[in-house]
């Protein structure tokens, strides 16, 4: 499932996977702007059939931080 979580943020920012870790975030990926934090978590939304909250949107500070809360809302990620 990471797999899969990393190949849509590597979408979504139009960068390379292996550019990304758990401890990426805006501070590391140039292209993590406002609008692609939001682009991003509507596709996590209809990707894993999440609703985030607005707290949760507003915690996300990395990658750990999505996982976090994609397995609060039940969402098993097999790295």
């Amino acid at each position: 499932m990471s797999k899969r979580l990393y190949d849509l943020i590597g979408r979504v920012m139009n960068v390379p996977v292996s550019q990304i870790s758990d401890n990426s975030g805006p501070e590391s990926i140039e292209s993590w702007t406002s609008f692609n934090g939001y682009v991003l978590l509507y596709e996590l939304e209809h990707e894993f059939n999440v609703k985030f909250t607005m707290e949760e949107a507003i915690d996300v500070k990395t990658i750990s931080d999505i996982k976090r809360h994609l397995q609060n809302h039940g969402v098993t990620l097999n790295d």
